[in-house]
C-alpha cells in the first residue's frame, strides 16, 4: 500500500472506494468531496491506481494485478464506484476481496481487433517529454478524456503530470494502454458482490444493449457522457442506492 498515493475523508461506514479509468488520477473525484460529505455516511478513499499519477508502476498491467494493488484498501462491506478502467478492476477486486457492492461506470465491453492493437501499439511507445506544461496538460486531457471537463491549471492535470530538467510529461506509464479487453462474463458470475453496470446516456464507448447482455441492472444517466462523473457527482451518486 506505500506504493500507492490515496486521497481520503469522512469517518465511519461504509467505506466508498473510488477508482478513476485509464490516464486519470484519484484527484478526478474532487469534485465529489462536498457532496460525499453531506450525503455519504461514511468513509472514502480515492487512489491513483498502479502506474497513474503518484503511485508505483506495475511490471505487467493486467486487471488482477491492479486490483492486488488496491486490495489492502478494502475491508468488510466495501462499496466500489470505479470508473471505465476502474469499473473493471472493481470487478476483478470483488472476485477476492471483501467487497459488498461494485458499480462500474462507462465500461468499454466490446472490443474490436483494430482498438486493441492501436492500445497495445500506444503500450509499447517510449514516454514522450514536453518543452512546456501547456502542452503536457492539453496531451493529458486528452488521453483522459477531461478535455472541455477540466481546465489545464485544475489540481488534477497538475497531479497527471510529471517536471524534470526543464520539460514536462505524463505521469501515466504508457505500458498501461496495454491491459486489453476486459472478460466481464468471468468477472461478473466470479463476483458474489452485488453488481450494477452504469453509462452516461451519451457515452460514445458503450451501449445500453452492450451493457444489458450481462445480465445485472443497467442504469443511464441522462445527459452525461463518458466521464459522467465528473460532469455531475450528485447524479452519478444515485447508482449508489439503487
Amino acid at each position: 500500500m506505500d506504493d500507492l498515493r490515496v486521497l481520503g475523508g469522512g469517518s465511519g461506514d461504509p467505506l466508498l472506494l473510488l477508482l478513476h479509468g485509464l490516464g486519470a488520477t484519484g484527484d478526478v473525484w474532487a469534485g465529489w468531496q462536498p457532496v460525499l460529505a453531506e450525503r455519504w455516511p461514511g468513509r472514502w478513499l480515492a487512489p491513483d491506481l498502479p502506474g497513474h499519477g503518484g503511485s508505483a508502476p506495475l511490471p505487467d498491467y493486467i486487471f488482477d494485478a491492479l486490483a492486488g494493488a488496491v486490495q489492502p484498501l478494502v475491508e468488510p462491506g466495501t462499496v466500489v464506484l470505479g470508473h471505465s478502467l476502474g469499473g473493471v478492476v472493481g470487478l476483478a477486486l470483488a472476485t477476492t476481496a471483501p467487497v459488498a457492492k461494485v458499480v462500474g461506470l462507462g465500461i468499454k465491453v466490446a472490443w474490436t481487433d483494430d482498438e486493441l492493437g492501436k492500445a497495445q501499439a500506444l503500450a509499447s511507445r517510449p514516454v514522450t517529454w514536453f518543452d512546456s506544461r501547456g502542452e503536457a496538460a492539453e496531451r493529458y486531457l486528452r488521453v483522459s478524456g477531461l478535455t472541455g471537463l477540466l481546465t489545464a491549471d485544475d489540481p488534477a492535470v497538475t497531479q497527471g503530470l510529471l517536471h524534470h530538467d526543464g520539460r514536462w510529461r505524463l505521469a501515466l506509464d504508457p505500458k498501461t494502454f496495454g491491459v486489453g479487453a476486459p472478460d466481464m462474463a468471468g468477472l461478473i458470475t466470479g463476483s458474489p458482490a452485488q453488481v450494477t453496470l452504469a453509462r452516461g446516456a451519451n457515452d460514445p464507448m458503450n451501449s445500453d444493449e452492450q451493457l444489458r447482455q450481462w445480465g445485472v441492472p443497467v442504469l443511464t444517466l441522462p445527459g452525461l457522457g463518458h466521464n459522467a462523473h465528473v460532469e455531475s457527482p450528485e447524479q452519478c451518486l444515485t447508482l449508489l442506492t439503487h
